[in-house]
């Protein structure tokens, strides 16, 4: 792998900007809960569990937008500028329908969304402040994250980034204003941290647009040419998209119910799992870079016929994962002690954060692997009700039921919950390495449009 100059090339070019533009991201949740931590417990446990009903939001976003990359990566393989714009027409209508039902939902009862997590009045009522607020920027979000999807397809890997940069800078800015007040402005507390968020979002969808047309990039054209009403191309998106889009928000739903098994788990238990994700996340996108690089590079071979060697590039992207999970895991190990120590919090849940961290160190490289196969290797060729299957089953039938029978009948400590729910990541590597070799998801889906 290390000595095929062109791979490891092209996987750094798409890899490195996309882990960190999602880094960046992070960055931000780790500053707003570091920032929100400085006013208790409850605060962000509230703001945690209000943040799992975006959660749900952005997979559904997240299946659009993965959908929609699959097939303009195939299609930029096959120079088909025509329907990658039709691609982007289709992802721009679901998501942006998505958003406006998940933000009215949440703008017209974000009590009643809460009470779903938890039985804290206190955090009910944190939680639905921030969320009341916070669900404005989601059709910003779903826009922007569509724009993006295609943009990292056709090799544009820049301009995210450009746009995350700035954006950040102006979340952290107003966070610190907002949140606690400063420069002549009232005390909004998490009220202040979601208006810093939607002003955020909104700042980057539009420094987004500008930039690519700046460029003069492909996917910038007219309305009518994003119509993306072909009858083929419908077609092919609901064999190829649909289930990649059912399997992000039912996994998100699944993956939901562990913060509903957390939360009644006590005020504690929410606090240590949010505090731990916080670094968890800057971790996790070591492989999502390498998950996205995947599906795009192995799309463009395939659309272009070159399917020889998208079967080696996949085995390469196993290789390299495995490689960066191991690295990441000791990582994990270091950081976790000076970690804690950045947060105000009971000497419970700083030793509960501690050892949820080491369980999560031990699981990493099982979930890096699990993710860029099924994200990347199998998505890539159009293989998604195979991705549907074990995402689905791995969630619904050992995540979920492992977290409500060890938090709330067995009474576990939210660490050995923790390890139960994330015994799932083993089985979906061991299953997903089964369907990878046996090929199936090698498919040009370019040409077979083509032909129809």
């Amino acid at each position: 792998m290390f000595e095929d100059r062109e791979y490891i090339r092209r996987v750094l070019y798409i890899a490195l900007p996309v882990s960190f533009q999602t880094f960046l991201k992070m960055i931000v949740n780790f500053v707003d809960t570091v920032m929100i931590g400085k006013l208790g417990e409850t605060a962000i446990a509230g703001v945690g569990l209000a943040n799992k009903y975006f959660f749900v939001f952005i997979l559904l976003i997240f299946g659009i937008e993965s959908g929609t990359g699959v097939l303009a990566s195939q299609y930029w393989g096959n120079n088909d500028i025509k329907n990658i714009r039709k691609v982007l027409g289709i992802g721009l209508l679901l998501s942006i329908t998505g958003s406006i039902i998940f933000s009215s939902v949440a703008f017209i009862m974000p009590d009643k969304l809460m009470m779903i997590f938890t039985e804290s009045d206190n955090a009910i009522t944190i939680g639905a402040a921030y969320l009341g607020v916070v669900c404005i920027s989601y059709p910003f979000t779903a826009a922007t994250d569509i724009y993006v999807s295609i943009m990292r397809a056709v090799g544009e890997v820049k301009v995210p980034v450009i746009s995350s940069i700035f954006a950040i800078i102006v979340n952290i800015i107003l966070n610190y204003i907002l949140i606690f007040g400063k420069f002549g402005m009232p005390v909004l507390g998490v009220v202040g941290a979601a208006v810093a968020t939607v002003a955020a979002r909104i700042f980057e969808f539009l420094l987004t647009i500008i930039l690519i047309s700046i460029k003069k990039s492909p996917i910038i054209c007219s309305i009518a040419k994003l119509n993306p009403f072909s009858r083929e191309l419908i077609s092919q998106f609901g064999k190829t998209a649909l289930p990649v889009i059912i399997n992000e928000f039912f996994w998100g739903v699944g993956t939901t119910l562990f913060s509903v098994a957390y939360g009644r788990m006590g005020d504690a238990a929410i606090a240590s799992i949010t505090i731990s994700t916080a670094l968890q996340d800057l971790l996790v996108v070591s492989f999502q870079g390498i998950a996205i690089a995947t599906v795009i590079i192995l799309g463009n071979e395939m659309g272009a016929n070159n399917l020889k060697k998208a079967k080696l590039y996949g085995s390469y992207s196993y290789v390299l994962t495995f490689l960066v999970g191991v690295f990441a895991s000791i990582l994990i190990m270091i950081l976790r002690i000076p970690f804690v120590s950045l947060y105000k919090v009971s000497d419970n849940v700083i030793a509960n954060v501690k050892l949820c961290l080491m369980v999560f160190a031990f699981f990493f490289p099982f979930k890096a692997i699990a993710t860029v196969n099924i994200v990347g290797i199998l998505r890539s060729g159009g293989d998604t009700l195979a991705c549907l299957f074990l995402d689905l089953s791995a969630v619904w039938l050992i995540g979920v039921p492992m977290a409500f029978v060890g938090g709330l009948y067995f009474k576990f400590p939210i660490y050995t919950v923790y390890a139960m729910v994330l015994s799932s990541e083993v089985y979906k590597t061991l299953v997903g390495y089964i369907r990878y070799k046996q090929g199936k998801w090698l498919k040009n889906l370019a040409i077979e449009l083509t032909a129809n």
